[in-house]
């Protein structure tokens, strides 16, 4: 995993909170398990689309280190593994999805590929 050079500088907790679930594939894996709950690895990869298998292991590591995402292995042949949101990461899905909203109402483009889970946002007007 990549270790930074610098310590880093967290000085409000925004910088926290970004740092933590923000970036492309975060979000994403963060939105995914809040609208399935539980989810294997292969079916996570599946969801959060278009990602390799490094990004989403180094990525996965990292949420359960910040104790967003719980990983539970099961001893059995073939292994299985399956992931889902804990306290922490509950709590941050309707914030996601309150950017979502937010980006939703100022951003306006056409996408071939929109996330099925920002399609279900209601974006307000932005002089409502």
């Amino acid at each position: 995993m990549y270790q930074p050079k610098l310590e880093k500088d967290i000085r409000c907790p925004l910088e926290y909170g970004l740092d933590i679930f923000g970036g492309k594939w975060k979000s994403r894996i963060i939105r995914a398990l809040a609208a399935k709950e539980v989810l294997r690895y292969s079916q996570l990869r599946h969801e959060v689309g278009n990602i390799t298998d490094a990004f989403l292991a180094v990525t996965l590591k990292e949420l359960q280190r910040d104790e967003i995402v719980l990983r539970k292995s099961y001893d059995e042949i073939p292994p299985r593994v399956e992931y889902q949101l804990i306290e922490k990461g509950k709590f941050v899905a309707p914030i996601l999805q309150s950017i979502c909203q937010w980006a939703g109402a100022y951003h306006k483009q056409e996408v071939t590929h929109t996330w099925a889970h920002c399609q279900k946002s209601d974006y307000p007007e932005k002089n409502a």
